[in-house]
């Protein structure tokens, strides 16, 4: 734990309930928020709007035109590219939920975004926050391996179904977690040294009290 900075990774599937823990913890605690479902919301509107297909994504050429950059509102940290903004609105389509687990699942776009999601520790730590909770899907895995805490938070397929159609969302629970759980690259998985926490069990509050705890034994 560099200069006391806490570095939390929290993976698990759609509907498991990480952005609203790590939004939480992020708010309570004035830790940086880094949500990497929406790079890949991100990336995937940005290749629909271009008619940009996955197979010619392949050539990893196509994505050095894209530059990446952050811009931070409260303790939320979003991504931009080519310093063009887009509202999460425009993220949360039913088009983007069928694509977003097909275009992230291709090796050329995790690589293009895994040096930008590394660097944000030290985004975070030259904006004076206490800490950095970062969210997707292979961060204690890939991300951030050396993490100080890692979290794996699941909740049955029927739970998760019903926070997904109160937020509006459109997408299969099953399909998502079968794609991002089987694709070849940065798989979703829980790491051996992974804290699970069931959020289907407990309220959210709870949820943040048993992480804190975590947090004060480090």
């Amino acid at each position: 734990m560099a200069n006391d900075f806490v570095i939390i990774a929290i993976d698990g599937g759609a509907g498991s309930g990480k952005s609203t823990t790590a939004r939480m913890i992020s708010q309570r605690l004035n830790y940086m928020h880094v949500d990497t479902g929406s790079h890949y919301r991100l990336l995937t509107h940005w290749f629909l709007k271009g008619k940009i297909s996955p197979e010619e994504l392949l050539n990893e050429e196509t994505l050095t035109k894209l530059q990446l950059d952050s811009v931070l509102t409260g303790t939320s940290c979003r991504m931009r590219i080519n310093k063009e903004d887009v509202i999460d609105s425009e993220l949360r389509t039913e088009q983007i939920n069928e694509m977003v687990s097909i275009y992230s699942a291709l090796s050329s776009v995790r690589k293009h975004l895994f040096n930008y999601q590394r660097s944000l520790v030290k985004f975070g730590q030259s904006n004076k926050f206490q800490g950095i909770i970062m969210e997707g899907r292979d961060i204690g895995s890939v991300i951030l391996p050396d993490a100080d805490l890692k979290l794996f938070l699941f909740a049955s397929e029927e739970i998760r179904n019903q926070r997904r159609e109160a937020q509006g969302l459109i997408d299969s629970i099953k399909k998502r977690d079968r794609l991002d759980s089987e694709r070849k690259n940065s798989p979703l998985i829980a790491t051996s040294n992974s804290i699970h926490i069931d959020t289907g069990s407990i309220s959210i509050e709870e949820v943040y009290l048993l992480i804190i705890e975590h947090i004060k034994k480090l």
